[in-house]
């Protein structure tokens, strides 16, 4: 089964129930593997993307985009995935990476690396958003995908719980920006912090405005 990666991908808003990897496996397909990131906004840290492929019979209740999820039940979904037959890779794309080549770049970035992880063990891509960046193997995007599709669902919380954490990491050798509280995102405490103390080499040069910088 292979695409042209020249020929434009179905790109799809479907506002019904979660058929779409049913109908996948309906057709004999699989091995599908869901795609998403965390990470996009932040003035600090990396982007990160996953990938998940949940076998037919790995059902996990509760899986949702995780913006709409709590941290508590973002982080007991994280390891009910990871405890799984789930196959996942999560990759880190850093800072500097982003200010060399810029955001969008550097998503799709993280986001190939996670799917070329799993590829082995693959048969067809489920993409969250509508970029419609091709792959080499077979795939479709799926507008809101991480509330429609439960392997992109695990794959946005294995994205989103992976970054949280790295950035909570981080708070313990950068204690003054308070990364454990906003996570690099461009809180009012956050941007006074960088007025203070000035960018450390977790911050996305490219994103500092003069707003921010306060000059």
């Amino acid at each position: 089964m292979q695409n042209d990666k020249n020929s434009p991908q179905i790109c799809r808003d479907i506002l019904a129930d979660r058929s779409i990897e049913q109908n996948l496996f309906n057709k004999g397909i699989t091995a599908i593997a869901g795609i998403d990131e965390a990470g996009r906004g932040p003035l600090a840290g990396p982007v990160v993307a996953a990938a998940a492929i949940l076998p037919p019979n790995v059902v996990i209740p509760g899986l949702d985009d995780s913006k709409k999820l709590t941290e508590k039940k973002r982080e007991s979904l994280y390891e009910a995935i990871t405890n799984s037959d789930c196959i996942y890779s999560v990759q880190f794309v850093t800072a500097d990476i982003i200010d060399e080549i810029g955001i969008k770049p550097a998503t799709h970035l993280a986001m190939r690396a996670a799917a070329n992880e799993v590829a082995a063990h693959c048969e067809y891509l489920l993409i969250d958003g509508n970029d419609n960046v091709a792959y080499e193997m077979p795939h479709e995007y799926i507008i809101k995908g991480d509330a429609l599709c439960d392997c992109i669902a695990a794959a946005s919380i294995l994205a989103k719980v992976s970054r949280d954490r790295y950035m909570l990491e981080m708070a313990q050798e950068y204690p003054q920006y308070g990364f454990e509280s906003h996570k690099g995102y461009g809180t009012a405490y956050h941007i006074a912090a960088i007025r203070e103390h000035g960018l450390c080499p977790l911050h996305r040069r490219s994103f500092m405005t003069a707003k921010v910088l306060g000059c």
